[in-house]
């Protein structure tokens, strides 16, 4: 007899992580995890530099600073706002708080691979929707849900699709679920969407209090992924819960400084959704010339499609060999395609170029 995990554990297949290295490659040029395009902001550097002679110090665990300094930004109560360790620990608290043996977790097919992750992890059994057109079914995420779900998980914009629902059909996919099933609206991305009127998730946040999240990040236009800084809005009750079950020192003191200092960094956003939406564009464009299907997307990235799993890697081995790293999409069940960051000017057209001379190769 040894020690054994719970079953559920074992069905886990490990998250992986966008690439960054390629051996024999000197220049590397990553486009595999959606970060910002121009890194950190200025404050949020000198901030992290400013934190190294307190680095002994415990953070404040109630991340008071930081709160009020994203209740100001975002015109939010701080007092309903909790922090983590990323949007992904927000997310691990929610679902180990309200689902488990028993229970089912419902996400849409191609959603991001941690609902289905942790889900597993709390034993729960995670029902994935099948799309339409690479967007989430509303109809069909509600026909879903059973007298066991208790978590509906969504990201608008989606990732790894780039796909948006407009306010609409979230309000209209709030209606359809039962009272005492929480939706969980994950958007990490909502920076970057320039859709007319599109909601990032305060307002169906605070038209149903009792059973809905929002869940935002730091880790993608504010340039902070390494520094781990998440955050969620929700009900006071919700918040509560979530406070009991988190660690007490969850946000470190040089994350928490560096959050709080990209949001004072004036422009900021304005300058990287103006560059995104320019490049994404741009590449789009471009792309769709050489012969590839380019899907719509609301991110920092989109899909390019090769048609096949076979000229998908095709087409990663001919980026690859240029020292562009971008993201395969075989775990998310789109082996035909690749995930591609929008980087910098120079880093975008170099997947350009990469890409128009393999279309002409064959």
């Amino acid at each position: 007899m040894t020690v054994q995990p719970r079953p559920s554990i074992l069905s886990i297949e490990p998250y992986i992580g966008g690439e960054s290295k390629i051996p024999g490659v000197n220049r590397i040029i990553k486009l595999s995890s959606n970060e910002g395009a121009f890194g950190p902001p200025p404050s949020a550097i000198a901030a992290i530099q400013g934190m190294a002679a307190e680095a002994h110090r415990y953070p404040d665990g109630s991340a008071t600073a930081l709160r009020e300094a994203i209740g100001k930004a975002f015109k939010l109560d701080p007092a309903r706002i909790v922090t983590g360790n990323g949007s992904d620990e927000i997310l691990t608290m929610l679902i180990l708080a309200y689902a488990g043996e028993g229970t089912e977790v419902v996400m849409s097919a191609h959603g991001f691979a941690m609902y289905d992750l942790v889900g597993r992890w709390a034993g729960s059994r995670v029902i994935k929707v099948p799309e339409k057109n690479l967007t989430t079914d509303v109809d069909g995420m509600i026909a879903a849900c059973g007298p066991r779900t208790t978590m509906v998980f969504l990201a608008n914009p989606n990732n790894p699709t780039g796909s948006l629902l407009s306010n609409e059909e979230m309000v209209r996919l709030r209606q359809g679920l039962r009272k005492d099933i929480m939706l969980v609206l994950d958007s990490a991305y909502a920076e970057y969407c320039t859709a007319p009127g599109y909601d990032a998730g305060d307002k169906l946040v605070d038209a149903n209090p009792d059973n809905t999240v929002m869940t935002r990040t730091f880790s993608k236009i504010f340039g902070l992924g390494g520094m781990r800084v998440g955050w969620a809005y929700a009900s006071p009750k919700i918040i509560d819960v979530l406070n009991r079950v988190r660690g007490p020192f969850n946000v470190n003191a040089a994350g928490m400084a560096a959050a709080i200092g990209a949001l004072s960094e004036q422009g900021w956003i304005e300058k990287n959704v103006a560059h995104n939406s320019a490049e994404r564009e741009r590449m789009s464009e471009a792309l769709s010339k050489a012969g590839f299907k380019i899907w719509p997307s609301h991110c920092n990235f989109f899909l390019c499609d090769f048609g096949s799993v076979e000229r998908a890697k095709a087409a990663d081995a001919a980026l690859r060999s240029r020292g562009l790293i971008v993201r395969a999409m075989g775990g998310y069940g789109l082996g035909h395609t690749l995930r591609i960051t929008v980087g910098t000017q120079e880093e975008n057209q170099m997947v350009i170029d990469a890409l128009t001379a393999f279309a002409a190769n064959g």
